[in-house]
């Protein structure tokens, strides 16, 4: 009787999982909502998570951040790898007069480093990325291709998948990504993690067809 009962817990928990991932699938990359038409409710603003990375990462970041409408999404959150302190830097000169909060996250490979070491630093990295994400719960990440995006947004997607949140992920891939997208890229289209992923060339989104053409944002 016991097992019967175990059983079917097990058969109701997966149909609930698989069901939930299903419609989150169903649901990424689905087209912007429209504005709310005059005379409506004012939208709320939506907390926003953004994701730098260094060298033109963080400077292409910084260039879309210039035209984002600051009122709409707040509270801004920034985060970096612990080694990273320059972008963090960079982000406290455009947020000189704001409330916004800077973070770092372990990174889950230095460069060079081995790959059997890399298996625990990156557990570490999943570790402090999750309690990052329960801490800020956002509505909105934002990212542009360095490695330290992946884990939060995969956490992302597991949130979804469980309830705790709907974080819908805006994916810019870097102007220098010409003919194929980076690895962060890739693997956020090919997992259907991205909600709205966003290329800078044209040749991209006729490969990678889910992805919206943009054209140059530099």
């Amino acid at each position: 009787m016991a097992c019967t009962v175990a059983i079917a817990l097990i058969i109701v928990t997966t149909t609930l999982i698989v069901t939930r991932l299903l419609y989150v699938l169903h649901r990424t990359g689905k087209p912007l909502k429209p504005r709310s038409s005059k005379g409506s409710a004012p939208q709320q603003p939506l907390t926003t998570l953004i994701v730098l990375g260094s060298g033109g990462h963080t400077a292409e970041m910084i260039n879309l951040l210039s035209v984002l409408q600051k009122d709409r999404f707040a509270p801004r959150f920034y985060i970096a790898a612990a080694t990273d302190n320059m972008s963090l830097q960079k982000a406290r000169l455009l947020e000189e007069t704001s409330s916004s909060q800077f973070m770092q996250i372990y990174r889950s490979r230095e460069v060079g480093q081995s790959y059997i070491t890399s298996v625990w630093t990156t557990l570490i990295a999943l570790a402090h990325g999750f309690w990052l994400m329960l801490r800020i719960r956002p509505q909105v990440i934002l990212c542009n291709g360095p490695g330290t995006c992946v884990p939060l947004c995969v956490i992302a997607f597991l949130f979804k998948i469980v309830g705790i949140r709907w974080s819908s992920v805006f994916y810019v891939e870097s102007i220098a990504r010409v003919q194929r997208l980076s690895l962060s890229g890739l693997l956020l289209y090919k997992l259907h993690i991205a909600d709205q992923f966003f290329v800078q060339w044209p040749q991209l989104q006729r490969k990678y067809p889910r992805a919206h053409y943009v054209g140059c944002l530099m």
